[in-house]
């Protein structure tokens, strides 16, 4: 901690010119960190939403998830409908003569066969799209899930850089009042008041840019689970347990390779188009359908009578007739072979950006461990070889001004790299926040989406 705020501080800096803009005191003890309003707004590590909480709500109410799922469904409901065998046909027809009596009604029905393996191949075709369905919605949840762990990681780390700068504005302007007062009863130069209302500002328009950046990373995480901007929301996290176990690289790329769903879709797509040459294939063989039918036909024709005077005499005959036959599709000239070729040259396509697919998981892997392990070291340093010489040296630069070998100006500066110094350590808590979920993510870690 550099926030030195007791009492025994303050007095010292009322007595002695001491100036309030400080880190770490070397009279004084840690002083318990300054709890402001601003972030309390934005942060909650009572009640706040979670990062396991922020993905299940993306993952529910997310659109392109949402829309994902429902394409789903329909893929589903397409098998169903490839599981329907065809309808049969029923044709009706009739004849009559023209200037005479003569008629006929005809009434057929007609059943397709599917021969070939028709039904099996369009069954299978529809199944390997539903399976391409269901690769690209877990991926897409994946993505998804990463994303919002991403946003959520920045956002906690800009609200920690907000917090830091506003209990060191805070601390900033309790010394600007005392030095202000001591200039006021004349026992300090006006210009160290002016100097330190220069720091006061530079301060003030830091926390300004860095609430912005706040609200920003907030906005961002709203719209990836689906909340609306002006939605309130709360954050409830850290970054401990950074260093805890991973998987192995190994682990990592088998599993990877095994069960991530983009690299089991890009598997799918090749079945796909495997399924397809097999319809291809069924609908360029003999094809069938069964018919039958009835047929009354009727007919008449007069005679002359005995008597010349007497009317002629109409004589009708009606005829009834079973019908049946088989209608046969000769597949002599189009047997699909287009389909069929273009099939595969599909399933090769596939099959090779599944190979590819392959490769770019094992370098995503490999260069998230790689991230992982120099952000780790990174961090190390800074917290053992960088901040603690850091805060050694703010204390050195402090007792020389307090002996009067240096001026404000000396300590500010110091005091700013100092600040500097804090703010780089955050970044490498967030760096390796990210090189872990960048591992979860490549990885296809079972920590990254939690159902």
């Amino acid at each position: 901690m550099f926030l030195k705020t007791t009492k025994i501080f303050l007095l010292l800096i009322y007595l002695g010119g001491l100036p309030a803009v400080t880190s770490i005191s070397a009279q004084t003890s840690v002083a318990t960190p300054i709890k402001t309003e601003t972030v309390s707004l934005y942060l909650n590590l009572q009640t706040g939403m979670t990062a396991d909480q922020a993905v299940a709500l993306a993952l529910e109410n997310n659109g392109e998830i949402q829309a994902l799922r429902k394409e789903t469904e329909a893929a589903g409901s397409l098998i169903k409908q490839a599981r329907l065998r065809a309808n049969p046909k029923l044709e009706t027809s009739g004849t009559r003569q023209i200037g005479g009596t003569d008629n006929s009604l005809m009434v057929e029905g007609m059943l397709p066969l599917e021969l070939g393996g028709r039904r099996g191949a369009r069954i299978a075709v529809a199944q390997a799209e539903l399976e391409i369905r269901q690769f690209a919605l877990a991926n897409q949840e994946r993505l998804l899930a990463a994303e919002v762990r991403l946003k959520f990681g920045e956002g906690l780390a800009n609200i920690k850089k907000l917090d830091l700068l506003e209990k060191l504005l805070t601390t900033t302007n309790q010394g600007y009042e005392i030095i202000a007062a001591k200039v006021t009863e004349g026992r300090t130069a006006p210009l160290e008041q002016n100097m330190l209302l220069v720091e006061l500002n530079r301060l003030r328009s830091m926390r300004e840019k860095a609430e912005g950046q706040v609200e920003i990373s907030l906005f961002e995480l709203r719209n990836l689970i689906g909340m609306k901007p002006e939605a309130p929301i709360r954050l409830n996290g850290n970054f401990e347990n950074l260093l805890a176990s991973l998987p192995s690289l190994d682990e990592s790329i088998v599993r990877a390779v095994s069960e991530r769903p983009d690299l089991q879709g890009a598997r799918a797509l090749a079945k796909l188009s495997i399924a397809r040459g097999e319809q291809a294939r069924a609908e360029g063989r003999i094809e069938a359908s069964v018919k039958t039918g009835y047929q009354r036909m009727r007919s008449g024709f007069s005679l002359n009578g005995i008597d010349e005077n007497q009317m002629l005499q109409p004589i009708e005959s009606v005829f009834h007739f079973f019908t049946f036959g088989v209608e046969i599709d000769l597949p002599v000239r189009n047997r699909n072979q287009g389909m069929i070729e273009a099939a595969l040259f599909e399933q090769t396509a596939a099959t090779k950006r599944a190979e590819f697919g392959e490769l770019t998981v094992r370098r995503e892997i490999n260069v998230a461990f790689a991230r992982y392990s120099r952000a780790v070291r990174a961090l190390s340093i800074l917290q053992v070889g960088v901040r603690d010489q850091a805060n050694s040296n703010l204390q050195v630069v402090w007792q020389s001004y307090e002996l009067g070998r240096r001026n404000l100006s000396d300590y500010i500066a110091e005091e700013r790299r100092f600040l500097e110094i804090e703010n780089e350590l955050i970044d490498a808590l967030l760096e390796t926040y990210l090189a872990r979920i960048e591992i979860l993510q490549a990885g296809n870690g079972a920590e990254l989406v939690k159902k």
